[in-house]
């Protein structure tokens, strides 16, 4: 019997990822963020059509079981790498991006399962200046970007996944077998991948980067960072250092809505940290609903980013479904 399965990333760039003198090209429409992957997908070749990714990376595999003993395995699938595309004397410009050859590490026997780990990526379509340290101390050259991916195939048909590693930028999602969204990378640090992600900095240097993963929001969640991030909501947008908090348990409720866009928040009733919420997270909805005191303390477990409007800039009446499943766990 053949068992079969997959996991596959997509790695896109958000609004308000780039930072610096760098975002100019981006204000210009010079060059564009990338709206957010469905949390389903069917077709990357659709996707990739439509401009909708940076670059991805399916991993596949298989195993043959005979009477619970594994027989064979192998890879399948592969990495694939989109273009960036630029507004130059009011024509679209696309600047290919160049794969580098997929990584596929020696499959690991277990008793009754095989590991399957593959990094696929490349480097970026538009080459950049940054600093070295010798001459001619400035070098052009796109930085690299991937995701490396761990599958784990068992013989009584079963399978899990990871991503085990990442470059700092740009946003990474892990979609399940079924296509649907799973993971998400946590943080994404442009200001690092610009000036650390060349040659022996990458998996093709045999340097990997740790990959900070958080779990997905809500459908309902997504839905309102639609609404958050429109210019008629007027958002704000302020980073949050490591360690310091958002907001604290037995004050106020305020008026105020936060969407998390970036980084880690731990969540802590008193003083001991119950969960933790990634990008995508909305928080501040149950006590402008109820009015009565915060019920938490969010604190930044890394540099965080966020967005806040005023409450009356979200539906009321969505927001109390938000604070109803939460309070039930649903």
């Amino acid at each position: 019997m053949r068992i079969e399965s997959s996991v596959t990333s997509i790695s896109w760039i958000p609004q308000e990822a780039v930072e610096g003198l760098t975002k100019l090209p981006f204000g210009m429409g010079v060059a564009h963020y990338d709206l957010p992957p469905p949390d389903h997908i069917d077709d990357l070749d659709d996707l990739a059509s439509h401009d909708r990714f940076r670059f991805a990376n399916r991993l596949s595999a298989w195993i043959d079981v005979d009477d619970g003993r594994i027989t064979a395995h192998g890879y399948s699938g592969g990495g694939r790498i989109g273009s960036t595309t630029m507004r130059l004397a009011g024509r679209d410009v696309i600047f290919a991006a160049i794969a580098l050859p997929d990584r596929q590490q020696s499959p690991v026997i277990g008793d009754a399962w095989v590991r399957f780990v593959q990094t696929a990526g490349g480097r970026t379509g538009v080459p950049a200046p940054r600093r070295v340290r010798r001459p001619p101390f400035v070098q052009v050259a796109a930085p690299l970007a991937w995701t490396t991916l761990t599958l784990t195939l068992f013989a009584d048909g079963k399978s899990t996944y990871e991503l085990s590693g990442a470059s700092a930028f740009p946003r990474h999602w892990v979609f399940d077998a079924e296509g649907n969204l799973a993971l998400k990378s946590g943080l994404v640090s442009f200001k690092e991948w610009y000036r650390s992600a060349f040659g022996r900095h990458s998996p093709w240097g045999d340097e990997d980067s740790p990959a900070l993963v958080s779990t997905i929001e809500s459908a309902l969640e997504r839905e309102l960072s639609v609404h958050i991030m429109t210019p008629d909501a007027k958002p704000h947008f302020r980073m949050l250092d490591e360690g310091r908090t958002l907001v604290e348990q037995g004050d106020l409720g305020g008026g105020d809505i936060h969407l998390l866009l970036d980084g880690l928040l731990s969540v802590e009733v008193d003083g001991a940290a119950v969960t933790q919420l990634g990008p995508g997270a909305i928080v501040g909805e149950g006590a402008l609903v109820t009015g009565e005191p915060r019920n938490a303390t969010l604190r930044a477990i890394t540099r965080c980013r966020v967005a806040s409007v005023r409450g009356d800039a979200v539906s009321i009446d969505r927001l109390a479904e938000l604070a109803a499943r939460r309070s039930s766990g649903s």
